[in-house]
């Protein structure tokens, strides 16, 4: 964790939902409400002037939905990183938002310390979905074909997959792997390429279904977490 506190910007059309949030949020030292907005193209704007580390989104808003929001968030700053924090918990909600790459959903009844949680893990670039949304991820149809795809990645890649599948961060994948977190985040750019797979969470996600760790040893209980490719 770095020693400033992370920027969250806030994006809902519910003026109380984001006074609510955003005084939650401020009563932790390690968290900073740099901004809020109503809708998504007033949410853009503020993501290029201010560059907050954590976008928390909801998916219906007026105009602009959350799924194009994302999509052009990320085409203006493509490492940016963003959590769904709505009222849907449909699957293909989840799918749609994933695919547009979120990093993280969340049901607006989720707990205190479990948004708290899931803002950290995040910003450390490990994704936040619940055990729950991981087994509907899984057991959609449309399922790459996972084996033939992992022999394109070198040792080291597969390696690196592994753990980020498992739940674990840049730090904690580099320190395992004596290599530097920023040595970290240049393989899993290839990784990505390697596999047509635009974020994390869907590297997550093949690596689940490639096998390359059981959903029981993933970090979920810490992470509170999950993807789609």
């Amino acid at each position: 964790m770095s020693n400033q506190p992370i920027r969250v910007l806030i994006l809902d059309d519910h003026a109380m939902v984001r006074k609510g949030m955003k005084a939650f949020l401020n009563e932790y030292e390690e968290i900073c409400v740099v901004g809020d907005a109503a809708d998504g193209e007033k949410g853009i704007q503020l993501v290029e002037q201010l560059k907050p580390d954590i976008v928390l989104i909801d998916l219906l808003m007026p105009g602009m939905d959350g799924i194009e929001t994302i999509q052009r968030m990320l085409a203006i700053q493509p490492e940016q990183r963003i959590i769904v924090l709505t009222a849907y918990a449909k699957d293909d909600r989840i799918v749609d938002a994933i695919r547009a790459g979120a990093m993280g959903y969340l049901v607006k009844d989720v707990g205190p310390d479990e948004l708290i949680q899931s803002i950290y893990k995040v910003y450390s670039g490990v994704p936040a979905f619940t055990n729950a949304m991981l087994w509907q991820l899984l057991s959609q149809k449309d399922r790459p074909e996972t084996h033939k795809r992992i022999n394109d990645l070198s040792r080291r890649e597969i390696e690196i997959l592994q753990l980020l599948t498992k739940g674990c961060s840049d730090q904690e994948i580099a320190q395992q792997l004596w290599l530097t977190p920023s040595t970290v985040r240049t393989h899993i750019s290839r990784i990505l390429l390697k596999l047509g797979l635009k974020n994390r969470v869907q590297a997550t996600l093949f690596g689940l279904r490639a096998g390359l760790a059981n959903l029981e040893v993933v970090h979920v209980e810490h992470m509170d977490t999950s993807y789609v490719a």
